[in-house]
């Protein structure tokens, strides 16, 4: 039997697997085997050791400095610092990451409102030994934004980069930021990062942030692009630079205005996936004490609202209870009608139970309920249908005459609905979160936004679904979930399973999608009888240029597939290979250039957010 098991799952996450089933049972088992194993490793246990395999070493640094003089287009990189009271041993780091890069046209523009003589006289040495480094000393500290606007006034490079007084950069960073700009419609340029931290007498490398390409509901939810961003000098200078109201989020601020900018072409925005920054942690430091810069937090949420108000979209930022991580609600203008459509095949008491929670429970009371009938043959369900249609109006059940196909089942349901919202929703869901309803609503009500996913729960109170990542699977990969089988206020990795973000791809036991989106993309594909149905969805409405959002704070028990069960006979197994291949015939491309919502330092072959040496 291990032998078996051993074939079907990758040696890494060999003993997960038994671990797992000690814990759990069999519960889930195949499903788990079926998508890719997704029981999640935080990425510090061999990040070290990746991290120094994976940059740039010696030898490849002469080359880069010659490939980066035949670039076509190279423009000057102004780096922003405002300095004070800087460490010299991290001044002189900071300073020295800078000169080591292997892109040429740069210049360091530091604004200095150190009261320190130390720090003034190592800066008035590096100054004396390169001129690239741009220098006023100011009078008096008139605090972060403020002096950062100091800086920026020095630059005269086509771009600015932001850069803290204490972190470092990786000597390929200007060069592989550059190179993205050699496709002239690319405005904005950032990377990932890590945290470096003193361990006795070293300081080590740890806490590395692997980041999506341009995700706005992750931007919505905290800045994640942080360090580094690259923008145009011209278009910070138009905005105003820096704001001194929001002083300890004044970053998130700039943020948020440069890509608002660019909200119509998002294709500007270009993320380079390695780790090219390091931001130094230590007791003074913002992240390293952050319980002295609460009002950091309360910045952010304004610098929020503020960008709620200029977009037009009515919604304000909640702060979550975890540091400057917010919760953007949105409202629901009109309040429309949401046609709850609900596949049944008997299951009379799951029926009930989804129902009556959501009934019972929900903040949000403009809904319908499509039941789609699909060949009950239990005369308890069909009383069920009876009791329920007399005693309320909003409740209909229309009968599909075919054999099951989820995709048909749901497109029929659709055209019985009378709402501009649809919310797919399985028969084995309970409603948790009262709001749950109207907080999708409101995400789904954005223009730019075409389906919402919820977060959901086993029976046990662990994650079922917080979203879906394209590549995981048997037979050449196609998707799976990610952060399954974590505790429901488990943080995951980036906090991703606890705040709202973007995916490729959400499941179809709980999605809501606007009747017009629905209308465009054609419904569900119906070759897709049983599974994949949903992740074809999310991709043609993708591909139509629509978002799909993963809803963190819209909670939902799925008690996974009573209905149907898992591929269990040669027959099914047979139509689930054929399904999958039929995914990868219409998807291919995008399987093979990796999941832009994901990062592809992360395997597809391994656990979700793990790295592999």
């Amino acid at each position: 039997m291990k032998q078996k098991i051993k074939k079907l799952v990758n040696p890494t996450n060999y003993k997960r697997l038994f671990s797992y089933v000690k814990r759990n049972g069999v519960k889930g088992l195949r499903g788990k085997l079926r998508s890719g194993w997704h029981e999640q490793e935080s990425p510090n246990e061999v990040y070290p050791q990746w991290f120094e395999k994976n940059r740039i070493h010696d030898n490849e640094l002469k080359k880069q400095r010659e490939e980066a003089e035949q670039f076509a287009y190279m423009p000057k990189i102004s780096l922003i610092v405002p300095t004070y009271n800087t460490p010299p041993e991290f001044l002189a780091e900071m300073i020295e990451s800078v000169q080591n890069q292997t892109y040429p046209n740069w210049e360091l523009c530091i604004a200095d409102g150190s009261t320190e003589r130390r720090t003034k006289v190592l800066i008035r040495r590096y100054r004396k030994e390169d001129d690239r480094l741009r220098v006023r000393y100011l009078d008096e500290n008139l605090g972060i934004s403020e002096n950062t606007n100091k800086a920026l006034a020095l630059a005269s490079g086509d771009f600015v980069g932001l850069l803290d007084h204490d972190d470092k950069l990786e000597p390929d960073l200007l060069f592989e930021c550059v190179k993205e700009l050699q496709d002239r419609k690319v405005q904005v340029v950032y990377t990932d990062e890590d945290r470096i931290v003193k361990r006795g007498e070293k300081w080590v490398h740890t806490d590395p942030v692997f980041k999506p390409d341009m995700s706005p509901d992750l931007l919505n939810s905290h800045n994640y692009i942080t360090h580094f961003l690259l923008m145009p000098k011209k278009l910070v200078k138009d905005l105003g630079g820096f704001r001194k109201e929001y002083d300890g989020a004044q970053d998130y601020d700039l943020v948020l205005r440069v890509t608002e900018t660019f909200r119509n072409d998002p294709a500007v925005i270009r993320h380079v996936p390695r780790i090219l920054y390091h931001w130094r942690i230590h007791e003074e430091s913002t992240a390293g004490n952050p319980e002295s810069k609460m009002y950091c937090y309360e910045a952010g949420r304004m610098a929020l609202d503020r960008h709620f108000e200029r977009m037009g979209v009515p919604a304000h930022a909640e702060h979550t209870g975890m540091w400057g991580l917010y919760h953007a609600v949105y409202d629901t203008p009109g309040n429309p009608l949401v046609s709850i459509i609900i596949p049944n095949k008997d299951h009379r008491d799951d029926l009930r139970t989804c129902i009556t929670s959501i009934i019972e429970k929900s903040t949000y009371r403009n809904f319908e309920f499509i039941i789609v009938e699909n060949n009950s043959e239990e005369p308890e369900t069909f009383a069920y249908y009876d009791e329920i249609t007399a005693q309320y109006d909003f409740i209909k059940v229309v009968k599909w005459e075919g054999g099951f196909n989820y995709s048909a089942i749901n497109n029929f349901g659709a055209k019985a609905a009378s709402g501009e919202y649809y919310l797919l929703l399985n028969n084995d869901t309970e409603l948790i979160t009262p709001e749950a309803i109207s907080d999708m609503l409101g995400i789904c009500m954005r223009k730019d936004v075409g389906i919402v996913g919820a977060k959901l729960l086993f029976g046990d109170d662990t994650v079922q679904h917080a979203g879906v990542v394209l590549g995981f699977g048997q037979y050449g990969g196609f998707a799976g979930h990610v952060f399954s089988g974590i505790d429901a206020d488990g943080l995951g990795y980036m906090m991703r399973p606890c705040i709202n973000c973007n995916y490729s791809a959400v499941t179809a036991a709980c999605l809501m999608v606007r009747k017009d989106v629905f209308d465009e993309v054609g419904g569900l594909r119906e070759e897709f009888v049983v599974a994949l149905n949903d992740v074809d969805f999310c991709l043609k409405a993708r591909k139509a240029g629509y978002l799909v959002v993963y809803d963190a704070f819209a909670r939902w028990h799925h008690y996974e597939s009573k209905s149907r069960g898992y591929e269990t006979t040669p027959e099914k197994e047979k139509r689930f290979i054929g399904e999958v291949k039929l995914f990868q015939k219409y998807w291919g491309d995008i399987l093979e250039a990796g999941d832009p919502y994901y990062n592809k330092n992360f395997p597809v072959t391994i656990a979700p957010f793990t790295l592999q040496l």
